[in-house]
């Protein structure tokens, strides 16, 4: 589509500041291979904290909150034997669409699949899914005192379903020449998804899982092992902003791609070295207690449970962790918001 016609001929030239992360994502890809086959059981801890993470962080983006944490963990874990309300629903349903993506039978990106993970997205509730927009739609903003305006005009309903074709095939034809690096390729196919916004809702979500889906297609799986929805949650305000930037012009494939790019190539970059530091944490020598300290210092999210700390640290025992989480404690560093194996646990900057 439009970054397709735009963006392409930008590629020959890549900012300095991109190919720097561009070569760093590649160095942690290279290393992934060596952690997959050196650390399988805490490769498949982290994947079950990344899940979680992931399902949790891309529909809070979105609104779609479920306030009961531990409820929350039982949805994505498939243990809840009802679904109260669309929030639980929706979490379930992105659930749904992050576990297909995993799968091997989709590839490569076809208009089917965006179809589909949309159609999973909703599979839970009583929205009807895996159709494309039917209205016109616009992306607005709201000021504090309740006026809008339009962000953006996205591709009209009538357009939307050739304009979703043409950037399947102008993707999977970039993608066949090999010409420029398959992360740029990517970070261009998502831009042009979000800007035609093929659905009345879900465009968001759906964009975020077919991100995991493609870079995964092109051998960068760290999203399995580190949440990148956790990421852009971090970064939220960069996420938007870089998109707002890289929109201006779309229509007339005037627009600057770089913004949106440079987000993406980074985001992705600091996938890998967070991924990296857990792996040398899990196999790096020095007492149980003392990598827990490191880990809930150096790595950890600012708020974390001791599930958390258990997920990214195999083989350490629930004693020992809470033990160095009270050492800490006692030192000023981390704070405990009340009693029971469920508190929440903040680091103290």
């Amino acid at each position: 589509m439009r970054s397709f016609e735009a963006g392409v001929p930008l590629l020959a030239s890549v900012p300095a500041d991109v190919a720097r992360a561009l070569a760093d994502a590649d160095v942690g890809r290279g290393l992934e291979g060596l952690h997959v086959a050196q650390l399988p059981g805490l490769l498949e801890q982290l994947a079950l904290r990344a899940r979680v993470q992931s399902v949790k962080a891309s529909s809070a983006l979105e609104g779609v909150v479920v306030a009961d944490d531990q409820r929350a963990d039982r949805i994505i874990a498939g243990a809840a034997s009802r679904l109260r309300g669309c929030s639980e629903q929706e979490l379930a349903g992105y659930r749904e669409a992050l576990d297909y993506v995993w799968q091997d039978d989709w590839r490569p990106l076809n208009v089917g699949l965006v179809l589909h993970l949309h159609r999973l997205l909703y599979s839970h509730t009583a929205t009807p899914g895996g159709a494309f927009k039917t209205e016109d739609n616009l992306l607005v903003d709201r000021s504090p005192d309740g006026r809008q305006s339009v962000r953006f005009h996205p591709v009209s309903a009538r357009l939307t379903p050739g304009a979703t074709e043409e950037l399947v095939a102008r993707y999977n034809h970039e993608r066949r020449l090999d010409r420029h690096h398959p992360l740029l390729l990517v970070g261009l196919a998502v831009l042009d998804l979000l800007v035609i916004h093929p659905f009345e809702d879900g465009n968001g979500r759906v964009a975020r899982v077919l991100t995991n889906a493609l870079l995964a297609e092109i051998g960068y799986g760290v999203a399995r092992y580190v949440s990148l929805e956790q990421l852009i949650a971090e970064s939220a305000d960069d996420y938007y902003a870089t998109l707002l930037a890289s929109t201006h012009g779309w229509h007339d494939s005037a627009h600057d791609p770089w913004p949106w790019l440079r987000y993406v190539v980074g985001l992705l970059s600091r996938a890998y070295a967070l991924f990296g530091q857990r792996a040398a944490s899990a196999g790096s020598g020095g007492g149980k207690r003392e990598r827990v300290k490191r880990y809930v210092l150096d790595q950890a999210p600012q708020r974390f449970r001791i599930a958390d700390v258990r997920l990214a640290l195999p083989g350490i025992s629930d004693g020992t962790i809470r033990n160095a989480l009270d050492d800490l404690r006692a030192e000023g560093r981390v704070a405990v918001d009340g009693p029971g194996r469920g508190a929440s646990w903040s680091r103290r900057e």
